[in-house]
């Protein structure tokens, strides 16, 4: 689990006695207490360190599905990963990769089945079906992940 934390939050944790993948798991104010931090602060250490448990999320997509306003499980459960990539690419500017709809379909799926050992590469399969009978928007961006600037 990699989390943007600052060189005070990380001696904030140790000093507490706290690992960083138990970060998914604290009460909101008990990790704001622990990193000495703001509450929004804690929230969006919590929000990436939470995504980070789904198997083989990292800390690039669960940073996406934070950019895309979501802090929690429950708040993404209700989404469907086609969705959610149309929304992360108008939000970027650019197209992604397939497989961060994968990742994307991934932790829906692990919201709605906490626990499960699905990993992002499970979706691929079911991304293609979707895609081959519904394609993408017209308005998808032209410029794909790998020439943005």
């Amino acid at each position: 689990m990699k989390l943007p934390l600052t060189e005070q939050e990380r001696s904030n944790l140790r000093a507490a006695r706290i690992k960083m993948k138990d970060t998914a798991e604290l009460e909101l104010s008990n990790l704001a207490q622990a990193l000495n931090s703001p509450l929004a602060r804690a929230k969006y250490i919590k929000a990436l360190a939470q995504f980070q448990t789904v198997p083989s999320i990292g800390p690039k997509i669960a940073q996406s599905v934070v950019d895309l306003g979501y802090d929690s499980f429950a708040e993404i459960k209700h989404e469907t990963g086609a969705d959610l990539i149309i929304r992360l690419e108008k939000l970027k500017g650019y197209w992604e990769d397939p497989c961060a709809e994968d990742a994307l379909r991934c932790i829906v799926h692990y919201a709605n089945h906490p626990g499960s050992s699905k990993s992002w590469w499970d979706f691929t399969a079911e991304r293609k079906r979707y895609r081959q009978q519904y394609g993408y928007p017209a308005d998808r961006p032209s410029i794909p992940w790998y020439e943005k600037k």
